[in-house]
């Protein structure tokens, strides 16, 4: 029994999702043909209370878009130190928008709109770059899948529109947050300018991530997707997978969750960790104590046939998901429980 605890992107289409990819209608997404994409968009759109949505094949795509149409060359993005478009989307904001980032230092990959406010560049110093856009991370992955409260999501908007700045969301795993926090997609969706959403980690799709935003910003949207490479044609064959995901696998994330906090709750035991990261989602950053390699720990773990990640500097990742069954979680408390260095 090999289990894959890298990462919630692992998972697989179950036997119900297969067949809804296989009895799907499709036609030419390019001319905007296929019904099944179309009604795709229209439901994560009317679910989030917004306009308009675009299916594209990945989220570094929707989340650089959503730049692209934001700013121009030259300008300025706040965010946190943390944040995937600056870590993890290689160099994409300056490669494809030519834009820069003023980093804050958050918390988790958590920043408060003070923060914010004190990161804008006065728009008539024009030796500085023009502050134009903020975006925020919910969940944070670096943070350990650390959620924002609304309230200070709220703040930050108004921050926002005092200084004329865009407000984009990088929601891979905002269904997490949403789940764990009791909130609905419209309380995010009247806030943000664009949104993306990822069906491919904790809702189990293959493929896929959606923008959202108002109808004008799509149709612009359609434009830089085609620029980008990101147009497919019978792509109503994923799409029927975000719609079954949509309809059977949300509330699943809080098995994910309550298993990630007895994860949390087994290493804080565990004589051999230095720290734990608070859990509130899907994902257990934990850092071994300074006698212990975490190259040894991998290894360990990997002889268990348990596979996990390593984020650098001293910490490890765990990551539940729809494919990690109790029967698996069982068996991996029972490891943790007795490894010992």
């Amino acid at each position: 029994m090999e289990i894959n605890l890298v990462s919630d992107t692992v998972t697989r289409p179950n036997q119900e999702m297969l067949q809804a990819m296989f009895h799907a209608k499709v036609g030419d997404d390019v001319f905007k043909q296929d019904p099944t994409v179309n009604e795709f968009e229209t439901k994560v759109a009317h679910l989030f209370g917004m306009e308009a949505a675009l299916f594209f094949p990945s989220g570094t795509m929707a989340n650089q878009t959503a730049i692209k149409l934001h700013t121009n060359p030259g300008d300025q993005i706040i965010c946190d130190k943390w944040t995937h478009i600056h870590l993890y989307e290689s160099g994409g904001a300056s490669s494809n928008s030519g834009v820069n980032f003023n980093l804050l230092d958050g918390e988790r990959g958590i920043i408060t709109a003070e923060q914010v406010e004190e990161g804008i560049n006065d728009p008539n110093f024009y030796h500085m770059p023009l502050s134009k856009l903020v975006c925020i991370e919910n969940t944070t992955n670096k943070g350990g899948g650390a959620c924002y409260e609304l309230e200070e999501l709220h703040k930050i908007k108004r921050v926002c529109v005092k200084h004329n700045l865009k407000y984009h969301l990088d929601g891979a795993r905002l269904w997490n947050a949403m789940v764990a926090k009791n909130q609905s997609p419209n309380q995010y969706g009247e806030l943000f300018d664009s949104i993306s959403v990822c069906f491919s980690k904790g809702l189990g799709c293959p493929v896929g991530s959606v923008l959202l935003s108002d109808k004008e910003t799509i149709v612009r949207a359609l434009r830089v997707r085609k620029i980008f490479g990101g147009n497919m044609r019978q792509s109503g064959y994923l799409a029927a997978a975000g719609i079954y995901a949509l309809e059977n696998n949300i509330a699943k994330l809080a098995d994910d969750h309550r298993r990630a906090r007895e994860l949390e709750s087994k290493l804080a035991s565990c004589s051999w960790i230095e720290k734990v990261e608070p859990v509130e989602t899907n994902i257990i950053v934990f850092t071994p104590k300074s006698f212990v390699s975490d190259a040894v720990v991998i290894e360990k773990l990997k002889q268990k046939n348990i596979h996990i990640s390593l984020l650098g500097k001293g910490k490890l990742r765990i990551v539940t998901h729809l494919d990690y069954k109790e029967v698996m979680h069982t068996y991996v408390l029972e490891v943790l429980e007795k490894m010992s260095f």
